[in-house]
């Protein structure tokens, strides 16, 4: 056995003991717990969501089920979780979007953050530039080369106006020097499905959500947003590599409470999210689909959170995009 795979059960041994003695200690869980995922399903969250189900139902010892909320960016699913119970038996597993919409709130709403409690950060990823066969297309440097010859004579989709997916591929239009036309969608699993039938030129979703079908060759992947190559899609450069050196720019999925669930069943929550990350099934899993795992702290997901909205605010102000433009 290597160090990693030991360090790896003995990581997932404790993180479930510790699960048990924080259940027994609080009476926790008792009852189902419900997982809001705020985007459709098909989408890289949705993804995520599914493929660790199975053993963070195992780790808490009761059922657990998701629940699809889409719309306005993620904004309603989210909304739906602060008007839940604090008592840890609502959940929301979300993404960067969360950050973006903070960022770029609707006029006269009231921010989210301050209702939310930061509990893992499950993973990171990349996110992925990808077109369709005859989109006319083949790699990331025609894509460049149209966006700076012909403003806005690229049609590429995203996940929802102003979700980090927009905002992402903002960023590479910047560095890239070009302008592409956003068109958004309620979520990736919509967006990928008009992309297969060859609605849309081009669209950036989270690698997970499109690399089978890169795989079998229903789509094109042009590039990736991490600093090296995703060893899940290895023929796809990086948008460093390619286009814009120095660009980097990796999405994030986590799990996240309702302001006021006590500290103890909050901790519970944490345990059983990083015992269930840590099992090797599911870390192979993942990394098919291009999620590297983190299974961070409430603190570590906090800052992250907040460094988030920070870079999101800076790329609204800078491409001048306000809520209504879309």
């Amino acid at each position: 056995m290597t160090n990693g795979r030991r360090t790896l059960l003995l990581a997932s041994a404790l993180a479930a003991a510790s699960v048990r003695a924080k259940a027994q200690g609080s009476a926790f869980p008792t009852r189902t717990i419900r997982i809001v995922v705020p985007f459709p399903p098909g989408g890289g969250v949705d993804v995520f969501a599914r493929a660790i189900l199975p053993s963070l139902q195992r780790q808490l010892g009761q059922p657990v089920v998701i629940e699809n909320i889409g719309g306005a960016s993620s904004r309603i699913g989210t909304q739906a979780v602060l008007r839940a119970p604090a008592d840890g038996y609502t959940l929301l597993l979300t993404n960067d979007t969360l950050a973006a919409v903070e960022a770029l709130p609707p006029p006269g709403s009231a921010p989210l953050l301050p209702g939310l409690d930061p509990v893992t950060l499950g993973i990171e990823a990349p996110n992925l530039l990808v077109t369709h066969p005859r989109s006319g297309i083949p790699d990331i440097a025609t894509y460049a080369q149209r966006l700076r010859a012909r403003p806005g004579s690229v049609n590429v989709g995203v996940p929802g106006w102003g979700t980090s997916h927009h905002l992402t591929s903002e960023l590479i239009a910047q560095a890239i020097g070009g302008r592409p036309e956003h068109v958004p969608y309620r979520g990736g699993g919509p967006l990928l499905a008009d992309l297969l039938a060859g609605t849309v030129d081009a669209a950036l979703v989270t690698l997970g959500a499109a690399v089978d079908q890169v795989r079998d060759g229903r789509l094109v992947g042009l590039a990736v947003t991490s600093a090296a190559r995703a060893p899940s899609a290895p023929a796809v450069p990086t948008i460093a590599q390619a286009v814009a050196p120095g660009f980097v720019q990796t999405t994030w999925m986590g799990t996240i409470l309702p302001r006021g669930v006590p500290v103890a069943i909050r901790d519970a929550l944490q345990a059983a999210t990083v015992a269930a990350l840590a099992e090797p099934a599911v870390r192979d899993r993942l990394a098919t689909l291009g999620f590297s795992v983190v299974g961070g702290s409430p603190a570590q997901f906090a800052e992250l959170l907040e460094g988030t909205v920070t870079r999101f605010a800076g790329v609204v102000s800078a491409a001048g995009i306000r809520p209504g433009d879309a």
